[in-house]
């Protein structure tokens, strides 16, 4: 479903008169841009959506001012959902006092809500998510990036919700002192050392490791491929998630995204005796 320029013009300049309020008024090239983006996005969501859903162009033949009207209904519908998600989870953020990941969510996220044109700009989400979260996101845009983000956090809260947060707190102080600073996932520190304790054989109840631990640890990567490694790692993680959550399948597979990355780092620190430190 692709439109050629001939067949946007018109969606465009049906948009350009409503920004107008059908004044004839002269409209700079940057701002005919900015419109011309918003129609590409709104009709993008709708060629998205039929990718994802797996369904042939059932829309094959769909004029663009259709297109482009059904991509800004979605544009709506995923900006009030997204904050909706927000509101559910505001109120019992876990942020450990993190100063990235609080800034992010409490300060930086209302902007956007307060700002985001979802009619002329939808394709800007105005705001810098500067917490980094375990999903690539950066091809995203407008309320697409901003929705995946808000989700990202949601799996994350779901995660931290099985321990005490003074433990997340001690397990983010032994990985950095000062982690209320650090511009690190801290999501994927609690992670690691969950990872760890699979390693280790220990429980998660026992929070502190060993000369001990760490050299079972290190055997472990001297001894067994990363593959192998990497497949214990993420069948722990899939029996942790079914232990505990009801939303299983996207926790899964956002808890296993960092996996490989984390075994590798985890491996070269274990080598270099570098896991008691912390540095990994």
């Amino acid at each position: 479903m692709n439109y050629e320029m001939e067949e946007l013009m018109p969606v465009v300049s049906g948009l350009a008169e409503k920004y107008n309020a059908f004044e004839s008024t002269s409209m700079t090239y940057e701002k005919a841009e900015q419109l011309l983006g918003a129609v590409i996005y709104c009709i993008n969501e709708v060629i998205r959506e039929e990718k994802d859903s797996g369904a042939v162009l059932s829309k094959k033949g769909l004029p663009a001012k259709r297109a482009y009207e059904i991509g800004a209904e979605r544009v709506s519908d995923k900006t009030r959902e997204a904050l909706e998600m927000y509101n559910k989870i505001l109120p019992k953020l876990i942020d450990c006092g993190n100063i990235c990941l609080h800034d992010t969510f409490v300060k930086a996220i209302p902007e956007f809500f307060k700002w985001y044109d979802v009619k002329f700009a939808p394709q800007d989400e105005i705001i810098t998510l500067d917490y980094p979260v375990l999903k690539d996101i950066s091809q995203l845009m407008g309320v697409d990036k901003v929705y995946e983000f808000i989700n990202c956090i949601r799996l994350e809260q779901q995660f931290f919700s099985v321990f005490k947060e003074e433990d997340l707190r001690h397990i983010l102080a032994r990985h950095e002192k000062q982690y209320e600073d650090s511009m690190d996932n801290i999501c994927e520190v609690v992670l690691t050392n969950m990872m760890m304790h699979v390693l280790a054989g220990k429980t998660l109840a026992d929070q502190e490791f060993t000369e001990k631990d760490y050299q079972q640890i290190k055997d472990i990567f001297i001894q067994e491929s990363l593959e192998k490694i990497n497949e214990k790692l993420e069948n722990a993680i899939k029996v942790f998630v079914q232990e505990y959550f009801d939303d299983k399948e996207e926790l899964f597979i956002y808890l296993t995204a960092p996996v490989k990355s984390i075994t590798l780092r985890m491996k070269n620190a274990a080598v270099y005796g570098m896991l008691s430190l912390g540095i990994w």
